[in-house]
Formats: C-alpha cells, sequence, structure tokens
C-alpha cells in the first residue's frame, strides 16, 4: 500500500482527492497548508505528494522548492494539482519542477492513471 500527501486547502477538493485514493487502496495523509504539507512530507516520507498550487500560506511551488533542497525527499515525486489554466500559469508550474501537473476539475480516468504512473515510475530522470 502506498502513501499519499494530499496537500490542498479547498475541503471538497480534498475530500474528492481523499476518496478516490482510498477507494484504490493508498493511504493518505492530509494538510490544508503548505508549511503543514512540508512537515508532513518531511516527517512522514510519502510515496507520492499531490500538491495544490494556490495555498493560503505559501504556494505550491515554494514547497515543492523546500521538499527538493531535502535530500531523503528526492526521489519523491510531487504531482502539481491545480484549476489554473492560463498556458503561462501551467507552463510557469511545470517549468519550476513538478513530476506532473493535474488540471482541476480532476478527470478521474487520467487522475488515476497518473497517479499509478507515478507511484509505478518515481520520478522522471531529468
Amino acid at each position: 500500500m502506498s502513501t499519499i500527501l494530499i496537500v490542498e486547502d479547498h475541503e471538497k477538493n480534498m475530500k474528492l482527492v481523499r476518496d478516490i485514493l482510498q477507494h484504490a487502496g493508498h493511504a493518505t495523509l492530509e494538510a490544508a497548508t503548505g508549511r503543514e504539507g512540508l512537515r508532513l512530507a518531511v516527517d512522514a516520507r510519502p510515496d507520492l505528494v499531490l500538491m495544490d498550487i494556490q495555498l493560503p500560506d505559501i504556494d505550491g511551488i515554494a514547497v515543492l522548492r523546500e521538499i527538493r533542497r531535502n535530500a531523503a525527499l528526492d526521489a519523491v515525486p510531487v504531482l502539481a494539482v491545480s484549476a489554473s489554466v492560463m498556458p503561462d500559469e501551467q507552463q510557469k508550474i511545470v517549468s519550476s519542477g513538478f513530476d506532473a501537473f493535474i488540471t482541476k476539475p480532476i478527470q478521474l480516468q487520467q487522475f488515476r492513471e497518473t497517479v499509478q504512473r507515478m507511484l509505478r515510475e518515481g520520478r522522471p530522470v531529468r
């Protein structure tokens, strides 16, 4: 069983993602702020992190930078999950070092496939 950290500040989005992942047999950890997500990532070393970009304290890009500075978390894939649909914003998110990008609203099949691929293959070689 994989452990997946969900960093998401909207309750309905958190519930949806948690329910999908738990139904597929994954354990979930939850954080509603970037700082809480970073603390959980360091303490629990999950198999995968799903990171919202717009968070109430520090944004998901800043959290990703901190995760990548921690050698113990280097192999953990981090997926951006964002409602941002502007091409320049998506490019900024992808170029900041996320391993994949999932758009909101979540497309169930694509979401499941991306999560499974990241758990199976890990971080892409850069």
